[in-house]
């Protein structure tokens, strides 16, 4: 029967040959991306071009409306804010508040 220090042993050499392993895969892995960057003549910037890189979604949106006590702000997208549903509930146009 093997004892816990035993296994604890045969775990650090396998987590050793693990690292060795990935530390190889890796280093192959670059060596292929730099011989196809020569192959094809790219450099660095050609990867980080805007034209490679996704568009963000979720960009601030400027206000639409505005509280003119408080100062607080709704782009009209969304649910409408606390403020000015009280506001509209009391009477007043959604246009009183336009930007």
């Amino acid at each position: 029967m093997t004892t816990v220090s035993e296994l604890l042993a045969q775990k650090a050499a396998i987590e050793q040959q693990i690292a060795e392993v990935q530390r190889a895969e890796r280093a192959g892995a670059v060596a292929k991306v730099r011989a196809l960057m020569a192959e094809h003549g790219l450099t660095l910037a050609d990867l980080s071009s805007k034209a490679a890189t996704p568009k963000r979604s979720g960009a601030k949106v400027a206000p639409k409306y505005r509280d003119a006590a408080t100062g607080d702000t709704w782009s009209g997208r969304g649910l409408q804010p606390r403020w000015l549903k009280q506001a509209l509930a009391s009477g007043k146009k959604i246009s009183d508040f336009a930007l």
